[in-house]
């Protein structure tokens, strides 16, 4: 039985993990980790990491990018594993991942859906024969009214493992309201929609001459994330330290 820690247990995401893990006989929550709320849950609650004296085997993060040094301190000096599902994070703070996962095994995912790690890996496929043959390469996301950052981290995973296939020639365009003028057909085009209570919508559009290939992915509720959160937290918490994906977990 892998023993989870989850941090962010009072949000949206980390309700769904514990509502799946109810009657799951391979991983059980044996803490949560939540500044806001008290919500009753069937584990302890605390506030920070520097309260919790519970025993663990990995850390489920589904909270926010505030306050990681402190997750990372008490992750290193017990030696648990992190499945960091936060998004939004800084270039500093992306480079302190890099830097935790040379005492601990860390997982980082943009997006835990099995079905978006198997869209990145069509992408790899595909990516260079399209744009080689002349086709623009835009991003459409769309996601609640209540998310934060934009684009999503997962609209910036999809277009970093295009640009990577195309050898990084590409750049990003976010806004073309301050621009007049034609398209470069060197850019990787994003367009965000924040609204209502979707779950989470992201498609890859490579437009061509009198065609167009579209590839997408819908999210219709947040235990598609939850799922992959806890294969990736059974996953790791046997794990060398190291930085490690999605792709890991799926083999």
């Amino acid at each position: 039985m892998t023993r989870i820690i989850l941090r962010g247990c009072n949000g949206r995401m980390g309700q769904a993990i514990t509502q799946l893990l109810q009657s799951d006989d391979k991983a059980q929550i044996v803490a949560g980790i939540d500044v806001a709320g008290l919500k009753k849950n069937d584990y302890p609650v605390f506030k920070t990491f520097k309260d919790c004296d519970v025993d663990a085997d990995v850390i489920i993060d589904f909270s926010s990018p505030d306050n990681l040094e402190e997750e990372f301190t008490y992750a290193k000096e017990n030696n648990v594993p992190i499945v960091l599902c936060t998004t939004g994070l800084s270039d500093e703070q992306n480079q302190r991942v890099k830097e935790v996962s040379k005492d601990i095994a860390v997982l980082q995912s943009a997006n835990m859906s099995i079905g978006i790690n198997m869209l990145l890996k069509v992408l790899k496929l595909t990516s260079k024969a399209l744009a080689e043959s002349g086709y623009d390469i835009e991003i459409v996301e769309k996601h609640h009214n209540q998310k934060l950052d934009a684009p999503s981290g997962t609209a910036l995973a999809l277009a970093d493992v295009i640009n990577e296939v195309l050898n990084n020639d590409y750049h990003y365009v976010y806004d073309r309201s301050t621009q007049r003028q034609k398209r470069d057909k060197k850019e990787i085009g994003m367009s965000v929609v924040r609204g209502g209570s979707i779950v989470g919508e992201h498609e890859v559009i490579f437009a061509g001459i009198d065609e167009v290939i579209e590839f997408k992915h819908t999210a219709y509720s947040r235990n598609v994330f939850a799922k992959g959160a806890i294969s990736a937290a059974i996953f790791l918490a046997n794990q060398k330290p190291g930085l490690y994906n999605m792709e890991d977990v799926l083999g």
